[in-house]
């Protein structure tokens, strides 16, 4: 089988997002990208994260052809493969349902600087404009509103986050998340206070040695 390492760590890295309470039932996708072999390893559409064997991973190219499986692809897949095509700092992409982040989705509210772990994910966390899941429109949609950035919330859906790995990449879902229930809860009592762009720019260069590294 092709990448046989990368499929293990899909497998692990999706029971996370359970486990974490980051998603719910079969919600979300991940994927990995050889950029060496040119070919990404995507979690299979529809299986429970328990249930999914590493045979049920999908190989596909850049052009979106598949190269080894017999599952279908995640609907996502495409959402997923624009973003290898586009950047070259992300070689892993992770799609989730998690909950007060899908809040600021559904209110059409990007997570302003309200704390200085969104330094993960960019200066701010957008939302994309609203498309169905699946398409290549909410796909399009989602790699124009994280330029510059590392997570975007999907418009009534979810958040998509990617990094050079994907235990980083899980490391953003995870923050995202954490400084969106702060940003919620914070917005019933009053009004966040923001963090000026002097300061998420410093801390963009303090998270440029923030996290594992391989």
């Amino acid at each position: 089988m092709f990448m046989g390492k990368e499929r293990k760590e899909l497998i692990k890295y999706g029971k996370k997002l359970v486990t974490e309470g980051l998603t719910k039932g079969t919600g979300g996708n991940l994927s990995v990208f050889n950029r060496e072999k040119g070919l990404i390893a995507i979690t299979p559409s529809g299986i429970d994260f328990f249930e999914i064997k590493e045979e049920d991973i999908v190989i596909m190219d850049l052009e979106g052809r598949v190269v080894e499986g017999e599952k279908l692809p995640s609907s996502e897949w495409y959402m997923h493969l624009i973003q290898y095509q586009q950047r070259e700092d992300l070689d892993a992409v992770i799609h989730a349902h998690t909950t007060y982040g899908t809040v600021l989705s559904v209110l059409r509210e990007p997570l302003l600087a309200s704390h200085y772990m969104i330094a993960v994910a960019g200066k701010d966390v957008r939302v994309a404009d609203y498309a169905t899941y699946g398409t290549k429109e909410l796909a399009e949609n989602a790699a124009e509103a994280m330029k510059d950035r590392r997570a975007v919330f999907l418009a009534n859906h979810g958040i998509l986050a990617g990094a050079q790995d994907l235990l980083n990449a899980f490391n953003i879902i995870e923050e995202v998340e954490y400084c969106s229930k702060i940003y919620c809860v914070a917005k019933s009592i009053g009004e966040p206070v923001i963090l000026p762009d002097e300061e998420m720019e410093l801390m963009a260069e303090k998270f440029k040695t923030y996290g594992q590294r391989k």
